[in-house]
């Protein structure tokens, strides 16, 4: 994918499912929910069940979605995660063998930090964002916002904490998106399989920030 196409879908739904599915079929419903609501891009974490069968099963029914691979830990499921045809990557951590690997395949990689050190190491290995993480530990937006000065070139996905609520802020505070996994998949909603009740909670988020766009709380273009 290049780099143009990847920032376009950030641009246009910049909210990232993030998938943590403790069951094949219950991913596949959790994902088709949250695209049913709107949202565009989603992550399977490495940790699910049958990851790479997810990821490559999503492709062929959401072939409208973005859909990648996260909490890859080793270029061995790196390599497994783009196999299985995941179109973005996250990793928890700044690896420059996984982040060098991603991009000699073309394939967008979003590496984890949380300090201005790790998110500059992140970005001069080559990273195509940064996944701040866990944002709330440093204040959430606040935190966001005050990277904007020095680093405000580079490109951040804030996980860890992100909620319905202040995802808003967090775009306002100036990241590109955001990776929303909890507050999006309460636990009781899953066991009791409300696939509806995400569908309303993603379609529900996805407005407001349309709405925040139109009034120009949030920027047109996140660049």
């Amino acid at each position: 994918m290049k780099l143009h196409s990847w920032f376009l879908a950030l641009h246009r739904s910049p909210v990232i499912a993030v998938i943590r599915a403790p069951e094949f079929t219950v991913g596949l419903e959790m994902a088709k929910a949250a695209v049913a609501g709107g949202i565009q891009l989603v992550e399977i974490t490495w940790n699910s069940d049958r990851a790479a069968d997810l990821i490559n099963h999503l492709r062929q029914k959401l072939p409208n979605c973005l859909i990648g691979a996260g909490t890859l830990l080793t270029l061995e499921q790196e390599q497994q995660a783009i196999a299985a045809g995941a179109q973005f990557l996250f990793t928890p951590h700044v690896s420059a063998q996984l982040i060098h690997n991603a991009l000699c395949q073309q394939v967008p990689i979003v590496a984890g930090a949380l300090s201005p050190s790790e998110i500059v190491q992140a970005w001069q290995a080559g990273a195509t964002c940064v996944k701040v993480f866990p944002v709330q530990a440093l204040g959430g937006a606040t935190y966001i916002q005050s990277l904007q000065g020095p680093l405000g070139h580079i490109p951040l996905i804030p996980t860890g904490g992100v909620t319905l609520k202040n995802t808003p802020d967090l775009l306002q505070a100036g990241a590109v998106a955001v990776g929303l996994a909890g507050d999006l998949f309460p636990k009781e909603v899953i066991q009791q399989g409300k696939w509806m009740a995400i569908t309303h909670r993603a379609k529900a988020l996805m407005e407001s920030l349309q709405g925040c766009r139109q009034n120009g709380t949030i920027a047109n273009d996140n660049g």
